[in-house]
């Protein structure tokens, strides 16, 4: 993205021509950034296309909102690059009745969009000021089938399990078995497992009992800190 198209969104992201520019971002980032990826799913596509990412960033990177790359959001998190969220809402392929579990709600970002393509979607922050500034800004879009709750991620939900598909927005040793636990039968999960620089994104099915793994490619997440993933 050229520098004075970014300076174009800093200054009118604000009002009604910003809208208009904003939305030109998004079908620049799905054209550019996600099919030639391989991005195929147009329910996903569509999502990109909606979910407005400049109002998920904090103000400093709002130029940087619709670039390929991860945004810090404070607490040592980030908001996923668009490539990153795309691919695993493509990897749990969502009809639209699912009841999603996203661990590592950060901005609420990737759980905007995750709404678009389900019934309802639970996510867990561990950071208190994450958590209520994503429900505020949740809230304040129109997403109201999104629910936060603030807790140890690496554990799941169990009050609200089973779920047809989870997304794990951090990276674990191994995969969590709560999570696992928690995977209704015909259940897809997508989590990063690895530590440092060697994280492989996984496809983890549930079908007839039994539990298929399956490497989709290499990434690289912040990790998942909690009980069941690594300590503080």
């Amino acid at each position: 993205m050229a520098p004075a198209t970014g300076k174009r969104v800093c200054v009118d992201m604000q009002d009604n021509a910003g809208d208009l520019h904003s939305s030109a971002l998004r079908r620049e980032m799905v054209e550019r950034q996600l099919r030639p990826r391989g991005i195929r799913n147009e329910r996903v596509l569509e999502a990109m296309l909606t979910v407005p990412r400049h109002e998920f960033v904090p103000a400093e990177y709002l130029c940087q909102a619709y670039e390929d790359k991860p945004i810090p959001i404070g607490e040592g998190q980030t908001i996923s690059q668009p490539y990153m969220v795309a691919s695993m809402a493509q990897a749990v392929a969502l009809t639209g009745t699912e009841k999603v579990l996203e661990i590592g709600t950060g901005s609420g970002y990737a759980a905007a969009v995750l709404s678009r393509l389900a019934t309802a979607v639970y996510t867990v922050e561990s950071h208190p000021t994450l958590a209520m500034a994503a429900q505020e800004r949740l809230t304040r879009l129109g997403y109201d089938n999104v629910f936060v709750h603030t807790g140890d991620g690496s554990a799941g939900l169990k009050e609200a399990a089973p779920f047809d598909a989870i997304v794990v927005a951090a990276a674990a040793p191994n995969v969590p078995q709560p999570l696992v636990d928690q995977l209704a039968e015909g259940g897809r999960m997508a989590v990063p497992v690895g530590t440092g620089n060697s994280q492989e994104l996984v496809l983890v099915t549930k079908s007839s009992g039994q539990i298929i793994s399956r490497p989709l490619y290499e990434c690289r997440f912040v990790p998942l800190i909690g009980r069941y993933g690594f300590e503080s």
